[in-house]
């Protein structure tokens, strides 16, 4: 496989995914770039909107092991990493596997579940591994984490804190349908479950191939310049206490080189650079007023990109 078979892949999976959801086609481009970026994502939206069906169809469509967790308050962290337990038949401790071995992880309403259970994801995430008991176990590659949470309800939630939101590389909306949209997906699925006849457009070897090119892409330094200084802004700003960190300014880069060969480009451009930048960063921003946090953290990375010069030279 070459970087430019890469469009055609994306646009095989983002086909299959539109046999089940209807409409979204800029957030299942955002989630297949994330992945390709080895990233993982926020979903955060009210329920029904199609998060979890979004999920169980990229994992279809790509072929690969699929777990869904439901954190509650009285999920352990040996839920979901595994445990040792003493096999009495073999006279030894057995480790047995939690439902985080697989590729991709559905993690329900992540804030439902306590500080020390989310930060059992802390290692899987970063390290894409488990350590129980002093041994580490590996966890198999590609490995996507779609966490979501309702941004409405607080009762009995526990707010993510900052090291969490920063291991996510997007935070993303699904957001309502329109009409038109809200029309076809009652007459689809009025019937039958879609779900059910998706058939994969892309097996795991591929999807793992198309991962290690995609930091072949090139970067033009003025370009690379451009990401930087928008994520310098951030650590100046007056309304924030804290900036993003350099492990976002990482993520940033590959989300952009993920996109740029989703959409069939040789080189990252400013457009790209441009376009990520709220589902890049929002998230890890700390406000020195915590009032509005989604709403005013999208506008400081607005006023920041209109600050910010576009270089206009050749990029490739």
């Amino acid at each position: 496989m070459k970087l430019a078979d890469i469009q055609h892949v994306a646009k095989r999976i983002q086909d299959n995914l539109g046999k089940v959801i209807i409409g979204k086609s800029d957030v299942i481009e955002l989630i297949l770039a994330s992945l390709l970026a080895k990233g993982h994502i926020l979903l955060e939206d009210v329920p029904g909107t199609g998060k979890t069906m979004l999920a169980k169809s990229l994992a279809k469509s790509i072929n690969v092991d699929f777990n869904r967790i439901q954190f509650t308050p009285d999920l352990l962290p040996s839920d979901i990493t595994g445990l040792n337990y003493y096999n009495q038949k073999e006279g030894d401790f057995t480790f047995r596997k939690g439902p985080v071995f697989a590729n991709i992880i559905l993690a329900d309403e992540i804030n439902r579940a306590t500080p020390r259970t989310q930060s059992s994801l802390l290692e899987c995430m970063e390290e894409r591994q488990v350590t129980i008991d002093g041994v580490t176990h590996k966890l198999s590659d590609p490995f996507l984490v779609i966490a979501t949470q309702n941004p409405i309800e607080t009762a009995g939630t526990f707010p993510l804190p900052e090291a969490q939101l920063d291991r996510f590389m997007m935070q993303l909306n699904m957001g309502f349908p329109e009409f038109d949209e809200e029309m076809a997906i009652l007459n689809r699925f009025m019937n039958n479950d879609p779900i059910a006849a998706l058939e994969p457009v892309c097996e795991r070897d591929s999807l793992i191939t198309m991962q290690n090119l995609v930091p072949t892409v090139f970067v033009h330094h003025s370009v690379m310049e451009y990401l930087v200084q928008i994520v310098i802004k951030t650590r100046s700003h007056k309304e924030l206490a804290q900036g993003v960190s350099p492990r976002a300014s990482l993520a940033f880069l590959r989300a952009c080189q993920a996109l740029a060969a989703i959409r069939g480009k040789s080189c990252v451009t400013p457009e790209i650079v441009k376009y990520l930048a709220p589902h890049i960063l929002s998230h890890r921003l700390i406000l020195r007023n915590s009032y509005r946090q989604g709403n005013l953290s999208k506008q400081i990375i607005k006023e920041i990109l209109s600050e910010v010069p576009v270089p206009t030279e050749n990029f490739e």
